[in-house]
């Protein structure tokens, strides 16, 4: 995708796999009759796409979800999975203050790979699309081994400046946007065999990051801005390297939910460790120049001081277990 030089031919009419389906047949499965929005002035069946850009610049991003490392179609449904791969870009491009604008989908997968999954999967891309009010615009698709489902997302600043990692000074305060620690207990149901309580596991399979939460927040000021796909402690050592700053979070202040602290008990599970941990819940935390310009249903949960690191209470992280998802740990 978006096509190129064989878009056009003809698909099989009746196919049960990718590989009978071919490459084009799967292009046309994925995009095919689907509904694209004003700002794509040319979407599939061409070398590229053509998005316009009315501010000028567009914020690009990438978010890869492998088979067995992401999501597991035991415990996913195939429009889950589409679903969650677009969550993790559009909370990116949340998080720098932009409004998404378009998707590109690029799908690996092997050639046994059944019509009903391709069907599930894309469904759940442009579901997801849909509800952000973009298309998707083009990608590519190959064969493998194992299934590789990567999206680019693009977005536009509407004329803002971008919000970096690296605003944050001292002084700011911190607040967050989103359910914490509701990915970890979803995916800690599931290793246990059950499928309940529904809204943890759903957060696990399908996280719903507030991304039109992002530039609202950069409208009120915020001077850094991250996505908690790691943990929110991992994250925010993002920001504190950047920044070159050091960030103290409250225990007191983190929005630990209830229904979180129910599951931790009945698990064993500790409600801090996946709040502070936790990744993919997609949460947006910013930092604010003050506590006064804080949108609504921003909760402040911590401050930014001079120095380096991230501390709970002013003390490092003492918790059960890495402060945040690391690939080839």
């Amino acid at each position: 995708m978006p096509g190129g030089a064989g878009a056009g031919r003809s698909v099989p009419a009746a196919a049960d796999t990718a590989g009978e389906l071919g490459e084009f047949g799967v292009i046309e499965r994925l995009t095919g009759d689907r509904f694209q929005p004003e700002p794509v002035l040319l979407g599939p069946g061409d070398d590229a796409a053509l998005v316009a850009a009315p501010d000028g610049r567009v914020v690009a991003t990438v978010d890869t979800l492998v088979e067995g490392v992401h999501f597991r179609f035991d415990w996913s449904a195939p429009e889950q999975v589409g679903r969650k791969a677009v969550a993790a870009n559009l909370a990116d491009v949340a998080a720098m203050g932009a409004v998404p604008t378009a998707l590109l989908l690029s799908l690996a997968c092997p050639g046994t790979t059944s019509t009903e999954v391709l069907d599930g999967l894309a469904a759940g891309v442009w579901d997801a699309a849909a509800d952000a009010g973009i298309g998707v615009v083009g990608g590519d698709t190959v064969s493998a081994d194992t299934m590789v489902v990567s999206i680019t997302a693009l977005g536009d600043l509407e004329g803002r400046a971008p919000v970096t990692r690296s605003g944050a000074r001292p002084g700011d305060v911190v607040a967050v946007r989103g359910d914490l620690g509701w990915s970890a207990a979803g995916m800690a149901v599931l290793r246990r065999g059950f499928r309940s309580p529904v809204a943890m596991v759903a957060a696990h399979r399908t996280p719903r990051p507030p991304w039109r939460e992002g530039p609202v927040a950069a409208r009120a000021g915020a001077t850094s801005m991250i996505d908690t796909s790691d943990g929110l402690l991992a994250d925010l050592g993002h920001v504190a390297a950047a920044s070159r700053v050091h960030v103290d979070l409250s225990s007191r202040l983190l929005p630990v939910a209830d229904k979180l602290r129910d599951v931790a008990s009945a698990l064993g599970g500790d409600p801090l460790g996946w709040a502070l941990t936790g990744g993919e819940d997609h949460a947006l935390v910013a930092t604010f120049p003050s506590e006064d310009v804080v949108p609504d249903g921003w909760a402040v949960c911590g401050e930014i001081r001079a120095g380096t690191g991230v501390t709970v209470d002013a003390d490092r992280w003492g918790g059960a277990g890495d402060p945040g998802w690391r690939h080839w740990r």
